[in-house]
This record gives structure tokens, C-alpha cells and sequence, in this order.
């Protein structure tokens, strides 16, 4: 697994993706994903989260906590 480095800019969070990671568009999608962050590109959302989920492992379960 490889790992990213994050660092702060102006006012804002950056993380410095690899080069096999990187995007070839100016802008993504960001959405929370557990406690984690998933990206995609902007223009084609729906066919890069099909491949996102995909990568997971076919028993991977994201633990929830309870509902009130």
C-alpha cells in the first residue's frame, strides 16, 4: 500500500498524491467514505466510482456505529 504526504497551504489541507495517483483533470470530486476521503474526477463521476468500488475486497465491510 502506498502512502501520500499531507500538508497544509494557505488555509487549506493538500495531500500530495503519487505519481501512479494522479488525476489528469483539474478538479475532482471529494466525498467522505467512512473516516476516510474518496476522490474522482469531475467529468465522469458515476464510471470512477464504479471502478472505485470494484478495487474493494468482496468482504470488506464498513463498520457503522448505532443509529439512535
Amino acid at each position: 500500500m502506498q502512502t501520500a504526504k499531507i500538508f497544509i497551504t494557505g488555509r487549506s489541507q493538500a495531500v500530495r498524491l503519487p505519481q501512479a495517483f494522479q488525476f489528469d483533470t483539474s478538479e475532482v470530486i471529494i466525498q467522505h467514505l467512512g473516516n476516510g476521503v474518496l476522490l474522482m474526477p469531475k467529468n465522469n463521476n458515476w464510471q470512477s466510482l464504479r471502478e472505485a468500488v470494484a478495487e474493494f475486497e468482496p468482504d470488506f465491510v464498513l463498520e457503522r456505529g448505532e443509529q439512535a
